[in-house]
């Protein structure tokens, strides 16, 4: 039995989304790109084999913006199977810096293994590598306007 849509079916809702291949990977990549974070909400415990890391994510998938200004929300971006982190241009000691995400990609290895790159902005960089690709993205805060005001740009 086919139904109507109701309202209620077009109300936004959080993210939470996940990948096991590059192709949903390159989803979530689109909708973290121009998150920004301090890097003490960065921490791999090594244990569980997982990497997580509190974004302030802007909210590209908002098309209501026109209407009420650019925003972002919370999320936590989660990349598990984590076998080794390494970074580049990015000074751990300062724990005042605040890092931009441009992008989450998979450079596949042998098998599933392989390694996720999270690119920064400033020619920064955090490889991690995995045993398999397994990566979510879930929004765990409300929609709040950007302090900045504007929607990220990006020079050609």
């Amino acid at each position: 039995m086919n139904e109507d849509a109701r309202f209620e079916d077009g109300q936004e809702k959080p993210l939470n989304l996940g990948a096991m291949d590059a192709e949903d990977l390159a989803v979530i990549s689109s909708l973290a790109q121009d998150a920004v974070f301090p890097i003490t909400e960065m921490t791999w415990r090594t244990g569980q084999r997982r990497f997580a890391v509190l974004l302030n994510r802007f909210r590209w998938e908002d098309e209501a913006r026109g209407r009420h200004g650019p925003e972002r929300a919370q999320a936590v971006l989660v990349i598990d199977n984590v076998l080794r982190v390494a970074s580049q241009g990015v000074d751990r000691s300062d724990a005042d810096l605040i890092l931009s995400l441009l992008s989450v990609t998979f450079e596949p290895g042998e098998d599933a293994s392989g390694h996720v790159l999270l690119t920064l902005a400033g020619d920064g960089a955090i490889r991690l590598d995995v045993e398999a690709l397994e990566v979510t993205l879930k929004d765990v805060t409300r929609p709040y306007k950007a302090t900045s005001g504007k929607v990220p740009a990006h020079k050609p």
